[in-house]
């Protein structure tokens, strides 16, 4: 698998190899092809507001974004080409404040979040949502399962 993590922000420390790590072990779980590509950004709060605006049309920081690349004209060009995460580390460190997670837990909860809209995943409904967020779970749970 082919993952291009940058990271652009300066609020937490992220040990990038180890996001790598995990990513791959996503992909593998979600069945995606070896030949699978991706591209992770981590960016601070401005970034991720202008990219908001600029795609979704709202104003403001949201935690995460995704673009799907498979689905539109890179997909004949390059068929393995999944697509982009944005990470916003300002919102995911306030989050993680907020829900008593660490940095990491939640850049990768973020993460997986991300990918699954990747894979096809939505929370437009109330029952795709809760299709969503059961599959977030179970993904984060392997890396970070619950205290006894």
């Amino acid at each position: 698998m082919e993952i291009s993590i940058s990271s652009n922000q300066k609020r937490i420390d992220i040990d990038l190899p180890e996001l790598q790590k995990k990513t791959e072990l996503v992909l593998e779980g979600l069945g995606c092809d070896p030949t699978t590509m991706i591209s992770i950004a981590l960016v601070d709060a401005g970034a991720m507001a202008e990219l908001n605006f600029k795609y979704r049309g709202k104003a403001g920081p949201t935690n995460v974004l995704s673009f799907r690349q498979n689905e539109a004209q890179e997909a004949i060009l390059n068929p393995n080409l999944l697509g982009d995460v944005v990470i916003c580390t300002d919102r995911a460190a306030d989050d993680a404040r907020d829900l008593g997670y660490s940095n990491d837990e939640m850049v990768l909860y973020l993460l997986i979040h991300g990918v699954l809209h990747l894979s096809g995943y939505s929370h437009e409904s109330p029952h795709d949502a809760a299709s969503m967020e059961e599959r977030v779970e179970q993904i984060f749970k392997q890396f970070y399962p619950p205290p006894d």
